[in-house]
């Protein structure tokens, strides 16, 4: 199997390349879908898709990506010896012509593809021994449903010293997986126009928040389905409530055994009750002594508030 082209982005720019993005699931929106994006859900993919919102700018942790990303391609074919080149152009499988891809880099000479990546140090546990993030994971082996290859390398540079590279191998089993994901998700969402759920995710948090920044001073009657919401809310809070009374319980016992001392020992668990010192600013008296300052410097915010009543 061979990928098709869908178009050639030599020299496109990057409006005309998201216009095209459009017309299919990527492999970062595969993940996403999927609900393994820690970036993006699905509501979020639905709404871009069908032209609601605007792609957001990348953040500094993208830009520093996208403009490493040839430095991490390169020094992955120092270290392999592979030749690798890019594919310009987005790529569309030759069956489901809604799944579509731009990859980084192609292995030459091999039935393989290349994905380079940048990311923090502190996120280096995500990459040990065979560890794999889940979103990359996914997004790779979409690139081999559309291009039909049989292997993937994942390229990282953890913390801007470490360097980590790993093969992943084809599974078919999990490409047919995607592969009915994505089709429920572009047929019966976005050539439907009908959204998914909103889910937990803190992407689905972030992007209510911006879709909706600021209320209007009215109440609307709340479909049907609002009931059961509002009683599973209500449960889960109950639940909630019992669960930090029983882990005060457990931290103040734990605090009774210490006592007067700041660390004690169960096997390989080190449990503390150390002394803190802070030095806070107390905005009260500071208001009250010096009013025309504590105004001048006063800073509003905005933000919504949640309740259930």
């Amino acid at each position: 199997m061979t990928a098709q082209v869908l178009v050639s982005t030599l020299d496109m720019e990057r409006s005309e390349w998201l216009e095209y993005r459009k017309r299919g699931i990527g492999g970062s929106d595969a993940a996403a879908i999927a609900g393994l994006s820690p970036w993006k859900s699905p509501i979020a993919v639905w709404l871009e898709k069908t032209s609601q919102v605007e792609p957001e700018e990348p953040g500094e942790a993208a830009y520093w990506g996208k403009v490493l990303e040839d430095i991490v391609a390169q020094e992955f074919a120092k270290r392999t010896g592979f030749k690798v080149r890019r594919r310009n152009a987005i790529l569309q499988h030759h069956e489901y012509p809604w799944m579509i891809a731009n990859v980084d880099r192609l292995v030459v000479g091999d039935n393989a593809g290349l994905e380079c990546k940048t990311t923090s140090a502190f996120n280096a546990k995500e990459w040990e021994q065979d560890e794999v993030p889940a979103q990359y994971l996914v997004q790779v082996q979409h690139y081999m449903a559309v291009t039909g290859y049989s292997a993937w390398w994942l390229a990282v540079l953890i913390g801007g010293n470490t360097f980590i590279y790993k093969k992943i191998e084809r599974d078919n089993e999990l490409i047919q997986q995607l592969i009915e994901i994505e089709k429920d998700f572009w047929e019966n969402h976005v050539l439907a126009g009908v959204p998914p759920e909103m889910d937990g995710s803190t992407a689905s948090t972030e992007l209510l928040q911006r879709m909706y920044p600021e209320g209007k001073p009215a109440a609307i009657d709340l479909p049907s389905d609002a009931g059961e919401l509002i009683e599973t809310l209500d449960f889960l809070n109950e639940e909630l409530k019992a669960l930090e009374e029983r882990k005060a319980e457990c931290e103040n016992r734990l605090k009774a055994m210490l006592g007067e001392n700041e660390a004690g020992r169960f096997g390989e668990r080190l449990v503390t009750w150390k002394n803190i010192v802070s030095n806070r600013f107390d905005s009260k008296t500071f208001a009250k002594d010096y009013p025309e300052l504590y105004e001048k410097y006063l800073k509003t915010s905005k933000y919504r508030k949640f309740a259930v009543k």
